[in-house]
């Protein structure tokens, strides 16, 4: 038998327990007969200011990743998203692949969708090779992310970081101070805006965006999501979160 909230698909999540805006934002894209099921990364809430501060956070996100993943395999979930950033970038493009492959081992093989992954869909969606970035970091963390879509092969326009000195200060970020990160980084030859970081609330943001901009806006929490879903047979169209899962 099915499992009777979530007979077509269960979605293992973790994030860090910093975390305040992932796990609201993905339950509010669930189609019908689809649960999440959140575990959490035990961190503190480190500056991230300078390369040694954020090289702790990274630390701790690390040590406690695997034990997350193991936490909500145990409830039997289709896939897992794991929904943290600066893992994804700091060591370069070439690493991901070895991050992604612990990741599948510690969910005992499930499906894992992480945010290099997802982000390289959607802008393959819809044909956009010139982005433009935002991010909740310092320049420290800036530095990676860049590297990391550089090497990917994509023509980045500009980059924009937030300047949020801890995990948790990532969350307060407003969706004023979003409206004007879009306005200050897009450009004509912008064809694409790309967010990251899991704690930005932005998928509201970014879909009212995508109308006014009439471009992409891909919001991290939207594109992890959409991702998981269309990887695991979940093709529903939903509306209200942008063209990623309206349109793809």
């Amino acid at each position: 038998m099915p499992d009777s909230l979530g007979p077509r698909l269960k979605v293992g999540v973790v994030v860090p327990s910093t975390n305040t805006s992932a796990q609201p934002e993905l339950d509010a894209l669930r189609p019908d007969g689809v649960t999440n099921h959140t575990g959490r990364m035990v961190i503190g809430d480190d500056p991230m200011v300078d390369e040694p501060g954020f090289g702790q956070v990274m630390h701790s996100i690390r040590l406690s990743t695997h034990p997350a993943i193991r936490s909500v395999t145990g409830c039997g979930p289709d896939c897992v998203i794991v929904g943290v950033s600066p893992e994804s970038y700091w060591e370069g493009k070439d690493s991901h692949g070895r991050v992604l492959d612990s990741m599948r081992e510690a969910a005992g093989g499930l499906p894992v969708t992480m945010s290099p992954d997802a982000i390289n869909a959607a802008l393959a969606a819809h044909d956009a090779r010139r982005i433009a970035v935002i991010t909740p970091y310092l320049p420290v963390g800036d530095d990676a992310v860049s590297r990391f879509f550089a090497d990917s092969g994509y023509d980045l326009l500009s980059l924009h970081g937030l300047g949020i000195p801890s995990p948790a200060r990532i969350s307060h970020v407003s969706e004023a101070e979003l409206r004007d990160a879009i306005k200050e980084i897009d450009t004509a030859d912008v064809e694409a805006i790309v967010q990251v970081g899991t704690n930005v609330a932005m998928a509201r943001v970014a879909a009212a965006a995508e109308f006014w901009l009439g471009k992409p806006v891909i919001s991290n929490n939207v594109v992890l999501y959409w991702h998981a879903l269309r990887r695991n047979g979940v093709t529903d169209r939903v509306r209200g979160f942008g063209s990623l899962l309206a349109e793809h």
